[in-house]
């Protein structure tokens, strides 16, 4: 392995997330001068060259022979601009000799199959992170492509470490259910700390209060569940008392048919991922 100080990687689009991932490269060791971001946006360019004094370039053409000498290319764009980015991608790479510059997907919902089909090569590994990675404690589900090899995983296991943790799926069908899980759960986490702000509120807590409870009281739980060896149901039944508080509100939540409506929502996100899959595939 190329040491960290010494890796080159080039990031087509410079958003949030490849903003995330850049923060955390170089919190890692990794060297502003050896990341180069491409955006079209200026204040995409101007926020990545303020904040971490990386390169960054307008389009391929200004990129000079970056992509020549970088070990990774890193996939940060809208599924509805890929097609585009990649076919000015193909052009500006098309010279370059085997082996293929290793690519990390992270556009949401397109298959490597696809990807592989417009840049010509399959050394591809698609990743399906999180928002969390914005602070370092992202959750990324991964999976290889056909022509990936161990030195190429090690490098992005190195890359994920930046912003969080990570796990490899063993079909890429199931970065649907990563996605469904842990890609919106973000989403139903922040959902529900909402709910819990608004009834302290209602309860007569000031909007602060009943935030830093609701928010504090998930990050404790989510942290316990981490560290601790039992399943997420017998730490539920710990702070369980029968006739209790506690017993009294999952009662209200089992009439609901809460559990029960949440799965059926992982299911609806699943089944969603699948589709835009497919419909990009159809392009």
């Amino acid at each position: 392995m190329i040491p960290t100080n010494q890796i080159k990687i080039a990031f087509l689009g410079g958003g949030n997330m490849a903003s995330a991932i850049i923060s955390g490269l170089i919190k890692q060791g990794f060297e502003p001068q050896n990341l180069l971001a491409i955006d079209p946006l200026p204040t995409a360019r101007n926020h990545l060259t303020e904040q971490f004094n990386i390169r960054t370039a307008t389009d391929l053409s200004q990129c000079g022979n970056f992509l020549e000498v970088s070990q990774l290319l890193v996939l940060c764009v809208k599924p509805q601009q890929l097609l585009e980015a990649i076919s000015q991608l193909k052009n500006s790479i098309s010279h370059l000799t085997e082996p293929k510059l290793l690519t990390l997907s992270i556009v949401a919902g397109v298959r490597i199959t696809d990807i592989a089909k417009q840049l010509g090569h399959s050394r591809v590994v698609r990743a399906m992170p999180n928002t969390p990675a914005l602070i370092q404690k992202g959750m990324t589900g991964l999976f290889a492509g056909q022509h990936v090899n161990q030195q190429d995983i090690d490098l992005i296991n190195m890359v994920c470490k930046s912003i969080g943790a990570s796990i490899w799926v063993s079909k890429e069908s199931l970065l649907d259910a990563v996605t469904a899980i842990s890609g919106s759960g973000p989403a139903y986490v922040f959902s529900m700390i909402e709910h819990l702000t608004n009834s302290g509120h209602a309860l007569g807590l000031s909007i602060e209060q009943a935030q830093l409870l609701a928010t504090q009281t998930v990050i404790g739980a989510g942290e316990l569940a981490l560290s601790s060896s039992e399943s997420a149901s017998t730490l539920r039944e710990k702070v369980t008392s029968k006739g209790g508080t506690t017993f009294a509100a999952l009662e209200v939540l089992r009439q609901r048919a809460w559990g029960e409506a949440l799965e059926e929502a992982v299911h609806a996100a699943n089944l969603r991922a699948k589709e835009m899959g497919d419909e990009f595939g159809k392009k």
